[in-house]
């Protein structure tokens, strides 16, 4: 259950770890990456449209959730934020944030699906069915947990976000349970990310007397850039104040992914990085969004950068193929500074995809 803080101040990593499956419920209030969504409120949930890539139009899976209280607000005694991500490595092109989803959830101490007292460190019986059945009566995808307003037309027992999650189910052996009345979960272990917890813990500063980290730390996230070639360079024809251009520009994107590589090499199996009000750790110095490039929330307040994705991440999520691969250089997530009341919805919010330079 514990959450992250909100000293904008204090950076605090997130580490993947593994952890039973009971500590990943609802209930417990998890910080967790991968498998099914481990949903806060259980009232309004967003349907498949919302979860859609904005590109392929396939149903998005589940990446992390990370449990992020605001102290000061009452309406934020509980508060969780999640990130949805196409599984179509496909939809991954340069700086195209489009098959990426966030949402943001709260509720207060005294809420519709929750006790009011801390949960109990350790397993319980009653709640045993609650991320395998149907917790409040929330009908859930048995492929991908979201939302799932469709059914299966023969035993009317397995619920479905989309045609295609049924038919992958179908595949998977619900045509074998659904003739024994369909109650068995078939499990479609390729579609989710394997499932871990996410702990955080404050970032330690190196001091600038330490030596430099030995480059055999950094981690193997597409982190060696070893030459930053600038397109046109070698010619002839350019004039000296042209030169002079793109010295300074190479010169700037390697100052800034050179710092990125020594800030994260203290920690090299951070995934993420939480910092709400403060700055993103940015891997290149172009495509850093404006102000003016993060819309405001819809109830008219501005987004604040809340904390970021690191490449580290991609290490745990086995999508690494010869062909296209899911990839990222970080992904920096903003929500609402005031943090507004969504009462039991989920409110969508602002992601900022950076990759590599090429």
């Amino acid at each position: 259950m514990a959450g992250v803080t909100h000293d904008s101040s204090v950076v605090q990593l997130g580490f993947v770890e593994e952890a039973v499956e009971w500590r990943l419920r609802s209930s417990q209030f998890p910080s967790k990456v991968g498998g099914k969504p481990s949903w806060l409120s259980l009232g309004e949930l967003p349907g498949p449209e919302e979860l859609s890539c904005e590109l392929c139009g396939q149903p998005c899976v589940f990446l992390l959730q990370v449990y992020a209280p605001v102290p000061e607000k009452a309406d934020c005694f509980h508060r969780t934020v999640f990130v949805f991500c196409c599984r179509n490595a496909a939809c991954y092109s340069f700086n195209d944030r489009r098959s990426f989803k966030v949402f943001r959830s709260q509720l207060p101490r005294r809420n519709d699906f929750y006790s009011y007292d801390p949960p109990p460190d350790e397993p319980l019986d009653d709640v045993e069915g609650e991320r395998l059945g149907n917790p409040y009566g929330v009908e859930l995808c048995r492929v991908c947990g979201c939302l799932g307003p469709k059914i299966c037309s023969r035993c009317h027992v397995a619920h479905y976000c989309s045609k295609d999650h049924q038919v992958m189910d179908w595949k998977a052996g619900h045509k074998k349970s659904c003739v024994e009345g369909g109650s068995k979960e078939t499990g479609v272990s390729t579609f989710l990310f394997p499932e871990n917890e996410l702990v955080v813990e404050p970032e330690e500063m190196q001091s600038v007397t330490d030596p430099e980290p030995e480059s055999s730390t950094e981690p193997a996230a597409q982190l060696a850039v070893d030459n930053i070639t600038v397109p046109g360079f070698a010619s002839n024809c350019l004039d000296e104040k042209e030169l002079e251009a793109m010295a300074k520009s190479e010169s700037e994107e390697d100052k800034v992914f050179q710092n990125f590589k020594q800030q994260i090499a203290i920690e090299p199996e951070q995934v993420l990085r939480y910092s709400r009000g403060g700055s993103p750790l940015w891997v290149s110095a172009k495509n850093v969004p404006q102000q003016e490039s993060i819309p405001h929330c819809i109830c008219g307040a501005e987004r604040i950068f809340e904390f970021q994705v690191m490449p580290q991440l991609l290490n745990h999520l086995n999508v690494d193929t010869l062909d296209t691969s899911i990839d990222w250089g970080t992904l920096a997530v903003y929500t609402c500074a005031e943090s507004c009341d969504t009462g039991n919805e989920y409110l969508p919010e602002f992601l900022w995809k950076q990759d590599y330079s090429h």
